[in-house]
């Protein structure tokens, strides 16, 4: 008897596999249309420094195969999983797409796009874009709320920055001071864990431009710091250097702050929180076209992130 395959334990940070869209309609052409959009979806996610992205070689082990989507979180060893279809009916298609706790099976987000089939190229990165867009949140979300039921005492450290996140979205003076101290305990869990020091950089920023409940000081002698850390230690983290950027503009220097927003744009194009903090530096850099015009961008790309505004 051959013995069942042992499940692979969870990466610490949320974990999706992205598997081979399916093709729904009778031509066989646009099988390729739906690889070609569920491979540059795992491209599109792998950018975004919170997630852990299965490799196409491994998700696409799926192809035309009728596979729960639990068995799948067990041999891949991951939390999520991302599932869509592909239907054509004269020049439109309608393309699906569902994200799924592997564990339990319960939706998180869906979403249908139907669109003409004008320029092939075109529709698809179109598609792309606007998956890869909502499931990032829609997966940040999602661990939030796990964070957030569990119990304190047994809070690891990326528990204890989701739930630092949470305190900081509630953008109250003694919600920013409980989010510092569950970002300090993320980064005594873990001294190597990035997002812990610019989640700390965060809530420190805030305290002094929305709360003041810290000085200005406290920006070049902790928050600054703390951010220059969280990219010491992942260089390739878009967020840190976003918010590094917003750190260089609060102590006066918005050549540094554009140049750190266009390092983290360059890494994740797609990054709402990097365009809103390069249009801050502009703005005051007396280049106001160019800031309001990526005010715009942000907006189109996260129009419901409220954490963008406080700060």
């Amino acid at each position: 008897m051959i013995a069942a395959p042992v499940p692979l334990s969870l990466p610490d940070k949320p974990s999706v596999a992205v598997l081979p869209f399916t093709n729904m309609s009778a031509d066989p052409e646009q099988e390729f249309f739906a690889d070609g959009i569920a491979e540059d979806v795992i491209t599109a996610l792998s950018r975004y420094p919170s997630l852990f992205v299965i490799a196409r070689n491994s998700s696409f082990t799926y192809k035309g195969r009728a596979v729960d989507v639990k068995q799948i979180g067990r041999e891949l060893g991951v939390r999520y999983v991302l599932e869509g279809s592909l239907r054509k009916s004269g020049n439109r298609i309608r393309v699906t797409a569902q994200l799924v706790e592997a564990e339990t099976g319960k939706h998180v987000w869906a979403e249908r796009y139907d669109r003409d089939l004008a320029d092939i190229f075109a529709v698809q990165d179109e598609i792309t874009e606007a998956v890869t867009i909502a499931v990032a949140p829609a997966i940040a979300d999602a661990e939030l709320q796990r964070a957030v039921r569990k119990p304190p005492g047994s809070l690891d450290g990326w528990s204890a920055y989701q739930r630092g996140l949470w305190h900081l979205e509630k953008a109250t003076p003694g919600d920013n001071t409980l989010a510092q101290k569950f970002f300090q305990r993320a980064v005594d869990l873990d001294p190597n864990f990035a997002d812990g020091y610019c989640g700390l950089a965060v809530a420190q920023m805030r305290a002094v431009a929305y709360f003041q409940t810290r000085g200005p000081a406290d920006i070049q002698s902790s928050a600054e710091p703390l951010a220059r850390q969280a990219v010491a230690l992942d260089g390739h983290n878009a967020v840190a250097r976003a918010w590094l950027s917003y750190a260089l503009y609060m102590r006066g220097d918005p050549q540094g702050a554009v140049a750190e927003a266009d390092r983290a744009l360059a890494l994740s194009p797609n990054l709402a929180l990097g365009y809103w903090r390069r249009a801050t530096a502009l703005i005051f850099s007396g280049r106001q076209q160019e800031g309001l015009a990526d005010l715009q961008t942000s907006l189109t790309l996260d129009p419901r992130d409220a954490n963008l505004a406080p700060c």
